[in-house]
């Protein structure tokens, strides 16, 4: 019988040098638009204690009910592989004091996270994100800038067509009242629910609102809408983010509908998705929103505010791939060196790390031994000089330079090799 082959765990992909290009792309756009704001990395660990999700997240919604990879240590401890990232640098900035620092301390972190669900179209179990995160100040420029962030890295990546949905789901004080309404109003409808949706009518029916199901959105479409029901501070924050978001002349849709399906979000609620057909069925490229009672929580100092959401790199990379957008380098070594025979290897060894060490960008096939072959290499990499050591100007100590535009070639001493290529490259 034969053996199966070894396979990688389903949901969790291998990430081929062909995809590497895309996901620099993003890490460069992201580096590139939160250094400006000010914002510092963070690592937290791939596993977290349990606990931080079941409190933070909410023990109603979908990833702590369905979706969590959890493991019990030899040492008896409950471990998650994080699912999102949130909690996790809440967590952080609990442990390490970030309090005492000025605030807002302003957060930016990549990395994979994990998830079980079912896998399809720009969903993975093991899958990788990008976030930003601002805690310890409660403005709603916060919100505003936030959302301002999340599209301008999309900007940077040459996205068009790009739909900004934003809405406010309350507080702990108007979101109890038209949670009652929300359940006497899908209570007189409950039969024509799916059957998760009648499960969530108890646990949480703010979760109803964010139901793909088709059945379930003519339901969805007539139910009373929380805007119309915010306390007067939940209100007027919702307000200002719009301001803001107008004077920055950034276009916005409002959907009452929407809620994200994490239990921190308070206040503010937005994602970001491309509006095309194919951007559709991606889904939202970036979710997020306002967390203001997540960090006490999970045992923080007082209210501490906080804002922030994450981006789906996969999703990303689907649509830039679909968009054809562009992500080669437009650097490429200008030097070919090429050798023929053992001991002049042996000195293009030598003379490559010379070019490594003056920071001239040099390629090579070492493995190759047909002059023929590395010459065809040179010109496919489109290189201005193709340097040839063969084993009489190895014993000579001399190398040739052929200047691969006009053909013409000359020997020139090997050690004088690095300060003439420097020479040459500079005219």
């Amino acid at each position: 019988m034969q053996k199966s082959k070894l396979q990688s765990p389903t949901g969790m992909h291998d990430i081929l040098p062909q995809d590497q290009k895309y996901f620099r792309k993003i890490y460069d756009a992201v580096d590139d638009i939160v250094s400006f704001y000010q914002f510092e990395k963070i690592d937290t660990p791939i596993a977290e204690d349990t606990k931080l999700f079941l409190k933070g997240i909410g023990m109603s919604t979908d990833i702590v009910k369905k979706q969590m990879f959890t493991f019990r240590t030899k040492g008896g401890d409950f471990l998650t592989l994080r699912p999102e990232g949130t909690a996790s640098v809440a967590r952080a900035y609990i442990e390490n004091g970030m309090q005492n620092l000025p605030q807002p301390v302003k957060l930016w972190y990549l990395g994979p996270f994990f998830r079980y669900e079912h896998t399809q179209a720009g969903r993975y179990r093991q899958f990788w994100q990008f976030g930003i995160e601002v805690l310890g100040e409660k403005s709603p420029v916060i919100d505003a800038q936030v959302i301002l962030i999340f599209y301008n890295i999309l900007k940077n990546l040459k996205f068009k067509n790009l739909v900004v949905e934003l809405n406010s789901i309350g507080d702990y004080q108007c979101r109890p009242y038209y949670k009652k309404l929300l359940i006497n109003y899908f209570r007189s409808r409950e039969s024509s629910l799916c059957p998760d949706c009648r499960r969530r009518i108890r646990e949480n029916p703010l979760r109803v609102l964010d139901c793909k199901e088709e059945k379930c959105q003519p339901i969805k479409a007539q139910a009373p809408q929380i805007i119309d029901h915010l306390c007067e501070e939940c209100h007027t924050h919702f307000k200002e983010v719009l301001e803001f978001l107008d004077e920055l002349e950034l276009p916005y849709q409002l959907n009452p509908y929407l809620v994200r399906g994490l239990d921190y979000y308070t206040k503010t609620v937005f994602e970001i998705s491309e509006g095309t057909e194919e951007g559709k069925q991606q889904g939202a490229l970036i979710g997020g929103g306002r967390y203001d009672t997540l960090l006490k929580i999970l045992g923080g100092r007082g209210d501490t505010p906080g804002c922030g959401g994450a981006g789906g790199i996969e999703r990303i990379v689907n649509i830039m791939k679909l968009n054809k957008i562009n992500v080669e380098s437009h650097y490429k070594p200008q030097i070919f060196l090429a050798q023929l025979g053992q001991l002049a290897r042996r000195k293009s060894l030598k003379a490559f790390e010379d070019f490594r060490k003056a920071n001239i960008d040099v390629a090579e096939s070492f493995g190759r031994d047909s002059l023929k072959a590395q010459l065809i290499k040179s010109d496919k990499i489109e290189a201005r000089y193709t340097l040839i050591l063969g084993q009489k100007e190895a014993l000579e100590g001399t190398i040739i330079v052929r200047d691969m535009k006009s053909g013409r070639q000359e020997n020139i001493k090997l050690e004088r090799a690095v300060s003439e290529m420097k020479r040459r490259l500079k005219k």
